[in-house]
């Protein structure tokens, strides 16, 4: 892999715009939340989220060219299928300057009432303002994918969807003979967490979020815990055997990319600004 200082957004978020992780099985999918442009929506979904209601929830509608939908249920290992339980409905915040195009996040509602968005979510595959944008009052969009989260999205609307377990277009990561559906086949979204921002968490963390989201491939899985050794502050991935670390100012990398070397990918101050620009 050729490291390089190139900023990977499917549109540019916020300066310090509140990041949300979805951790689903197939890669992480980080979200700039429109914070000041809509707050209520934006306060709603961060209430499912800190409550951990997201967490161990699945993927239940995918729609191909159309949208993902997520944040109505959960599954337990033993197979238990549970409605998460919805707050109190938030009032429509839509605007057509948040059109619902490629890459957004916004609330689902109840036909005919545009006031009733609670938990359940969607992300638009396409262009869909022709339709979201004007029916139902407008769909609100809150928020909007970044680095390479897309790629994720994608892969999972890549997924056949069947009818199973009472839903109608259920994506699965295999398809069991029995069509009887558990936490295996289905895209589960683990976990559902707010990411530190500048004041919060470390220089080194917010580093460490951004290049995940950034270089999925080459750090997997995301949101690994961060130790200290050796005079270094590091994160290790498991999954690609790699190690991304700071010391005296600086960023390394280590792992099958640098042919097992320690390399020096530059300052942390301009990763930082790019880190930054990027809403981490």
């Amino acid at each position: 892999m050729k490291w390089a200082m190139v900023l990977f957004l499917l549109l540019p978020p916020a300066v310090q715009a509140t990041v949300v992780r979805l951790q689903t099985v197939l890669g992480a999918v980080d979200i700039a939340l429109l914070d000041g442009e809509a707050p209520r929506t934006v306060a709603n979904f961060l209430s499912y989220v800190n409550s951990g209601a997201y967490n161990n929830s699945f993927i239940q509608r995918s729609i191909p060219f159309f949208v993902i939908q997520g944040g109505g249920y959960t599954m337990d290992n033993a197979g238990g299928l549970r409605q998460i339980t919805a707050g109190p409905p938030v009032a429509n915040e839509f605007s057509t300057a948040r059109s619902n195009v490629r890459g957004t996040i916004a609330m689902a509602k109840v036909s005919g009432d545009p006031d009733s968005a609670t938990s359940q979510w969607f992300i638009s595959l396409a262009d869909n303002a022709a339709n979201l944008d004007s029916q139902n009052g407008g769909f609100t969009v809150f928020g909007r994918v970044t680095g390479s989260g897309m790629a994720v999205i994608d892969a999972i609307a890549a997924l056949t969807a069947v009818s199973a377990s009472g839903f109608s277009n259920l994506p699965l990561t295999s398809i069991p003979a029995s069509l009887e559906v558990g936490q295996s086949e289905l895209v589960m979204v683990t976990t559902a967490a707010v990411l530190p921002g500048a004041g919060t968490a470390s220089d080194s963390d917010r580093l460490f979020n951004y290049l995940e989201a950034a270089y999925p491939k080459n750090l997997a899985p995301a949101s690994q815990p961060t130790a200290a050794a050796s005079g270094y502050i590091y994160r290790y991935y498991p999954a690609t055997n790699a190690y991304v670390g700071t010391a005296n100012g600086q960023l390394y990398y280590y792992g099958p990319a640098s042919v097992s070397a320690i390399i020096p990918l530059g300052t942390m101050a301009a990763w930082l600004a790019v880190a930054t620009q990027a809403g981490y």
